[in-house]
């Protein structure tokens, strides 16, 4: 019985935190709909999950493509097909890897940042404040990040698409020997419009994960420094678990007979 009974409590605690979640994100999502918006956080929001992840995001993809040019020239000479090594790189990447790398990439960098960031402002009780200085929170500080999340990892993903073919196409030519128009030519034959836009479906949706549970593990730590290491870590590791869930989901419906 106690082992049932252990079954039962994680089974409460889960669905406790399922509800919180989505309360949370009710809110946080009706916020981005209602006045007032504050236009200087949402840029600044930009600039910081835009910007400022272009060079790692912008690396991991080029380094990708690069990799994946030599793995798939390495495999195809088994069976004399090289010449599909520029189709498969420019599906890989605009199909999953430049989206999901990216939104890896991102959590890594902007998710723990805001659940640092919003962690110490609620542990030093500078959200109270706002609160006490008539400043919606949720508002001030959540809608932002939710709206630039859902903005800006798309223009990531459109930018590591392009590093990351360019990165396979400096391979294939200059180490492996392929004339340059026929590569790309064969990158663009065989590239469909459905397959860019699956990516950037992708993104959108990886960046409003990211910055969620950025916010809310942030919104929800308690423990003094202590617990804002733990919502960071819990930002990122839950971001990175519903990234990886939802881009099945997604290639389901976007590729499934």
């Amino acid at each position: 019985m106690e082992f049932l009974a252990a079954i039962g409590r994680a089974f409460l605690v889960f669905l406790e935190a399922t509800g919180r979640l989505a309360l949370f994100t009710s809110r946080a999502v009706s916020h981005c709909f209602r006045p007032p918006v504050y236009a200087r956080l949402i840029g600044r929001q930009m600039i910081d999950i835009g910007y400022y992840s272009l060079p790692v995001v912008g690396l991991t993809a080029l380094f990708t493509g690069m990799v994946l040019a030599l793995q798939s020239y390495t495999g195809f000479a088994r069976f004399q097909a090289e010449g599909a090594v520029a189709t498969v790189v420019v599906l890989s990447i605009t199909r999953e890897l430049g989206p999901v790398l990216a939104g890896l990439m991102v959590a890594g960098r902007i998710g723990a940042a805001m659940a640092a960031e919003i962690g110490t402002m609620r542990v030093t009780e500078q959200i109270d404040a706002l609160t006490t200085l008539a400043t919606n929170p949720m508002k001030y500080l959540v809608a932002p990040r939710l709206i630039a999340g859902l903005c800006m990892l798309p223009l990531l993903v459109v930018v590591a698409d392009i590093i990351g073919v360019f990165g396979g196409f400096l391979v294939a030519v200059y180490k492996l020997g392929f004339n340059p128009a026929n590569y790309l030519s064969k990158s663009w034959e065989y590239l469909q419009f459905m397959d860019v836009v699956s990516g950037l479906v992708k993104a959108g949706v990886f960046g409003f994960f990211v910055s969620l549970m950025g916010c809310y593990h942030g919104y929800h730590s308690r423990g003094g420094a202590e617990g804002v290491g733990t919502a960071t870590t819990n930002a990122v590791v839950s971001a990175s678990i519903l990234i990886l869930i939802s881009n099945y989901l997604i290639t389901g419906m976007f590729f499934s007979k």
